[in-house]
């Protein structure tokens, strides 16, 4: 009989942590998870926006129907995680094409970068519905 008809005994070998097991950096959560996460949220959004023009060429009471639904409270948060979804998208875009230039990659300052992209985001999230808000 040749050794190749024997059934072997498995060998015992250690498997791989799971990812969970790892604490991910933050530019990888930042930068790489949360960014996909906001592109998706922005397709949907964009959909809305895009229902919102249809409206507004469709005739005042589809026009009105659709604003009655973005002035509520549900439609003014779907709204504000919209915009703090596009201001996100943005600033990461921004470093990404700083990025591209060979610019800070070093990890200290790619760090930096991480709290930079957070608090432009919220900044401007923020500014943009105080604005509205004082406008209105």
């Amino acid at each position: 009989m040749s050794d190749v008809s024997k059934v072997s005994k498995p060998v015992s070998r250690p498997l791989s942590p799971h990812i969970q097991v790892y604490r991910l950096p933050l530019s990888a959560l930042i930068g790489f998870i949360s960014l996909r996460f906001t592109g998706a949220g922005l397709a949907v959004g964009t959909l809305l926006v895009a229902a919102f023009l249809i409206s507004a060429a469709s005739g005042e009471e589809a026009y009105n129907y659709v604003m009655w639904i973005a002035g509520s409270a549900f439609g003014q948060i779907i709204l504000f995680f919209w915009s703090l979804g596009l201001y996100f998208h943005m600033c990461n875009g921004i470093r990404h094409l700083v990025w591209d230039t060979g610019r800070f990659m070093e990890r200290e300052v790619n760090m930096l970068t991480n709290y930079i992209v957070l608090a432009a985001t919220l900044i401007l999230t923020v500014g943009t519905w105080v604005c509205a808000y004082l406008v209105s």
